[in-house]
């Protein structure tokens, strides 16, 4: 990709950004359900993911891949989870168990409370709004993820597995220096083969 000035790349990406939304805003609710279930299991046969103590998940919004199915499968399987709270520093990660109350934060999240300690993820389900075949991915806009990715990667590599549906995809996501790429994508048609670059 030919170099762009980074006010451009923001730009681009957020085009690319609210065309994927849309796609997937417009799919069918009946797909999006099924196509959960079919990312979870997909999500839940990763050996590496098996192997995890902990693993970080989310709290769906709007019309993302609901990762609760993918929760239950960690839980029944004796792996801890925990939730993301936005913080003015970033993404802390809170333990959440099945049953207990999440409340309201920012950006119309549910996250766990405040007391429960903060507890680090050793493998992360990541939300994204768009993505393409080298594992690259476009957030929210906001950075969190981004940095949430380097700070548990130091000094060893969090395992990284994002959700998607298909139409979500795209041909290639303008990355900057400081994006790492996915180590797996998955959606409802299963895993995304990656071009390693």
């Amino acid at each position: 990709m030919a170099p762009h000035s980074t006010s451009s790349i923001s730009a681009l990406k957020a085009d690319l950004r609210r065309a994927a939304l849309a796609r997937r805003d417009a799919l069918d609710p009946d797909h999006r359900r099924a196509g959960a279930r079919r990312v979870a299991a997909s999500v839940l046969a990763l050996p590496g993911l098996a192997e995890a103590p902990i693993v970080g998940a989310f709290w769906p919004i709007r019309s993302e891949v609901d990762p609760r199915p993918i929760i239950e499968g960690l839980f029944a399987r004796g792996q801890r989870v925990v939730l993301p709270k936005v913080t003015p520093e970033g993404l802390v990660f809170r333990e959440w168990r099945s049953g207990e109350a999440l409340v309201r934060g920012g950006f119309g999240l549910s996250e766990p409370r405040d007391d429960r300690p903060p507890l680090d993820p050793t493998a992360l389900v990541v939300p994204l709004a768009a993505f393409d075949r080298r594992g690259q991915r476009i957030g929210y806009g906001r950075g969190y993820y981004d940095g949430a990715i380097a700070r548990l990667s130091r000094p060893d590599p969090v395992l990284t597995v994002g959700i998607a549906f298909a139409t979500q995809e795209i041909d290639e996501v303008p990355a900057e220096p400081h994006d790492r790429p996915l180590d797996h994508l998955i959606t409802e048609d299963g895993p995304v083969p990656l071009r390693k670059v």
